[in-house]
């Protein structure tokens, strides 16, 4: 009789045992975050839970978007970041330039075109005085 309770008692303490175990496995990747201070905790907390309904097929996931974050490097692209920014302004320092240029150019051919007109004026007056009997 003493066996049978002993074993019952057995029974009930592996399965309080696994129930706290498996409630404190999913909520791993909650605890990482908060020790991370990471800006989704509540997300990931949420998450934890739903994983328990889906038998913590997606815990991994968790664990993986937990330990993305780190409080001092962000999310890890601070390098992408300054790069992009460095490039952003290369282009618009380029396109400044570009801009120079184009200006150039438009002031280049007013003045060839201004020039070219004063040559027809006077291409003009030389082919009417040429008409006049005068060789050129």
């Amino acid at each position: 009789m003493f066996l049978d309770y002993f074993a019952l008692g057995i029974i009930f303490f592996v399965a309080i045992f696994l129930f706290y175990g498996v409630i404190a496995i999913h909520d791993i990747p909650y605890e990482i975050a908060k020790k991370r201070n990471h800006p989704q905790q509540d997300a990931l907390h949420i998450a934890g839970w739903v994983s328990l309904f889906t038998l913590h097929a997606i815990w991994p996931f968790l664990w993986i978007w937990a330990t993305l974050y780190r409080e001092d490097r962000g999310w890890g692209f601070q390098e992408v970041v300054e790069k992009e920014q460095l490039l952003e302004s290369e282009v618009k320092g380029l396109t400044e330039t570009v801009r120079k240029l184009e200006q150039r150019l438009a002031e280049v051919e007013t003045s060839r075109h201004g020039s070219k007109a004063v040559n027809t004026a006077d291409n003009t007056q030389a082919d009417s005085s040429s008409a006049d009997g005068e060789v050129v």
